[in-house]
């Protein structure tokens, strides 16, 4: 898929990967509506303050995107939270409101989002390949080897692999691609919290590069993936060949 001149919307866009992915984009002449609860859009986006479990909020996001000047193209779902706790805590077990609000935002949002923005999508015009658009989903590498304490969210994670299969399946037959990148640790603002000597001892656990990953480099897959049509129905993991241990 050409980028120029095409649309996207980006979860999660304000920052993190999502941000360096809403940059990307714009280097490559796309428009982009950039859906998250708050930040700033980068100059040349729009930004739709949008919580990714609220479907009004959603398809008001979904509806922008479409009045944007290029056809609604393609979808980066990069909105999520994480959360640490164990089934079995020094204070009892776990908060199953906890547990549930994980998968609700990070599980579910992201098939709201898939959900609203493919049926926008499937009435575009088809391109000179066929191609109407391409959805790009974040998991993470805690969906095949979480970690303790990450149940909500590995499970969470989990769920957006596990699903990347049959939804691409059955978008197929409107010319829309699906795939999902499961990185490993990058340098998100939730990891540049954490003291300098912390964030370099994580990024020693990952075999080469030893370091956290950047989010220009999430970008980078997430650009290749659009840009690529044989990419489908795939999860690429993004790690550096980490394996998580335990804890």
């Amino acid at each position: 898929m050409d980028i120029s001149n095409r649309t996207f919307l980006v979860t999660g866009g304000a920052s993190g990967l999502g941000g360096a992915t809403t940059a990307a984009l714009l280097e490559r002449g796309a428009h982009v509506v950039v859906a998250d609860l708050a930040g700033t859009a980068p100059a040349g986006s729009v930004f739709v303050e949008t919580d990714v479990t609220d479907p009004d909020a959603v398809a008001h996001a979904v509806d922008v995107a479409t009045q944007q000047p290029g056809p609604l193209s393609g979808v980066v779902n990069c909105a999520g939270i994480g959360v640490a706790e164990k089934v079995l805590g020094k204070t009892g077990p776990h908060a199953l409101d906890l547990f549930t609000k994980v998968l609700q935002v990070n599980l579910a949002g992201t098939f709201n989002v898939i959900r609203l923005a493919a049926a926008a999508m499937s009435q575009a015009d088809l391109g000179p390949s066929g191609e109407r658009g391409v959805i790009v989903n974040t998991a993470s590498a805690a969906a095949f080897d979480g970690q303790i304490g990450q149940a909500a969210y590995s499970a969470s994670k989990g769920g957006v692999v596990a699903m990347t299969l049959p939804i691409a399946r059955e978008l197929a037959r409107y010319g829309i691609r699906v795939a999902t990148i499961a990185p490993g640790l990058f340098l998100t603002p939730m990891m540049g919290e954490l003291p300098e000597a912390a964030r370099e001892s994580l990024g020693q656990q990952v075999p080469f590069p030893a370091r956290l990953g950047d989010p220009s480099e999430y970008a980078a897959l997430a650009i290749h993936i659009i840009e690529n049509q044989m990419v489908n129905g795939e999860v690429i993991r993004l790690d550096g060949a980490l394996r998580m241990a335990a804890r």
